[in-house]
């Protein structure tokens, strides 16, 4: 018998013909092929409509969060250097040893929270695999995951995918969409293994004071939870708002996972740069899974995240400056024609209400695209509690804004209930 023969005869259980255990399996694969933990969770609600305005002419779209500005020439010029200079091969899995020391120097001197560049910064492919690693690596089947809704629409996947449970806490615009530490612990059970705070907050622009975040780490301390801290949008407060680095508060560091990275406040969503800081052990964890997956971040993208954490912080004030001005203009526009919404102290996305419609959030983006050439996103994208809003990016340009209100203005003229 040959070797071939003798495998199948090892794998075949007595009494039954290849082909039928062949056909039973491909039965089955038939069936159900997809894992019933991808089954849980729905396509994003943003893809179908970015689907739609990619067949349509003149649309306004205030659905893409990222930012308008080209990536700063300096920072590009880094990139394209690295390029013609041939640095071209992988690098640490942790990343560039010259970036991670930027990277922690820039946490100690804007936040006063120290890492070692060597054993406790991870530099990732964006934000959005931070957040994955560090779920991956730290969350069992079975434990659950605390996370503030409207939350961004990967946070409850990201924690599906690893076999955990999201539950989630909802907030209100009357709170100005802010979680708090008394929610949070009503919502604590004996599997609760993790916070996921998203601050300044991606759909709604909400900020959690500082003596709110230290009542949720002394929280986090009673029940020994971790804490994801996804701060992307930290660089981006206003009306002389002091973001919290939620590692600096006392008792947070040991048991917080920092996300963060070069995405908004540097205009470089496209180059994939994002980092993870944590305790040794936690990082090594994470560093595991990134090795296996992505390896390390793209090379040339690096070198470009050195040059903007070495001379970008001309550009981050210009562009925060831009983005205050249109959010001033964009959220008075909004309240004055009816569409009430609370003042995002971050980020550069509004969250109005469209209760005076009457329509479902998904009914109100999708009519509004269809009769006004207006993209906005269904609160519904980002949880049940997002429901009765729609999210809408200001990071575009001012005249743009203009247009989108006087044509949000008709299509609520057009559809206001009695």
């Amino acid at each position: 018998m040959t070797e071939s023969r003798l495998k199948t005869a090892a794998h075949t259980p007595p009494g039954t013909e290849r082909g039928a255990v062949d056909g039973a399996a491909g039965e089955r694969l038939r069936r159900d092929p997809v894992a019933q933990r991808v089954r849980r969770v729905p396509a994003s609600g943003i893809r179908r409509f970015f689907d739609i305005i990619n067949t349509m002419q003149d649309v306004i779209s205030l659905g893409v969060g990222e930012p308008d500005f080209v990536t700063p020439q300096h920072i590009r010029q880094a990139g394209i250097r690295s390029l013609e200079e041939g640095h071209t091969a992988y690098t640490s899995n942790f990343g560039m040893l010259e970036l991670r020391r930027r990277i922690a120097a820039h946490l100690e001197q804007r936040y006063g929270v120290a890492y070692d560049p060597t054993t406790e910064v991870l530099v990732t492919a964006g934000v959005s695999e931070a957040l994955d690693l560090a779920v991956r690596a730290t969350i069992d089947p079975g434990d659950e995951v605390i996370i503030p809704e409207p939350s961004y629409v990967s946070y409850a996947p990201c924690v599906i995918f690893a076999g955990g449970e999201p539950v989630m806490v909802p907030t209100s615009a009357a709170d100005g969409f802010a979680v708090t530490a008394r929610q949070i612990a009503a919502a604590c059970t004996p599997r609760t293994k993790a916070i996921l705070l998203g601050y300044p907050n991606n759909p709604t622009g909400a900020a959690v004071p500082r003596h709110e975040l230290a009542a949720i780490v002394r929280l986090a301390g009673e029940h020994d939870l971790l804490i994801y801290s996804d701060e992307i949008y930290a660089r981006l407060v206003y009306d002389g708002w002091e973001h919290t680095c939620v590692a600096s508060l006392p008792g947070a560091r040991e048991r917080t996972i920092l996300l963060n990275g070069c995405s908004k406040c540097y205009a470089m969503t496209g180059w994939r740069i994002g980092y993870a800081c944590a305790p040794a052990p936690i990082l090594e964890a994470m560093m595991k899974v990134h090795q296996y997956g992505l390896l390390c971040a793209p090379t040339m993208a690096q070198y470009a995240a050195i040059e903007a954490f070495d001379h970008g912080e001309p550009d981050v004030q210009a562009m925060l400056a831009e983005y205050a001005r249109r959010r001033r203009m964009f959220i008075d526009g909004l309240n004055r024609i009816g569409l009430t919404c609370h003042v995002p102290q971050g980020a550069f996305y509004a969250f109005p209400s469209i209760r005076i419609t009457g329509m479902s959030s998904d009914a109100f983006a999708e009519r509004l695209l269809y009769e006004e050439k207006v993209a906005v996103v269904p609160g519904s994208a980002f949880g049940p509690s997002g429901e009765g809003h729609v999210r809408m990016c200001y990071a575009t340009a001012y005249e743009q804004l203009e247009e989108a209100l006087r044509r949000l203005e008709r299509f609520v003229q057009a559809h206001r209930q009695a």
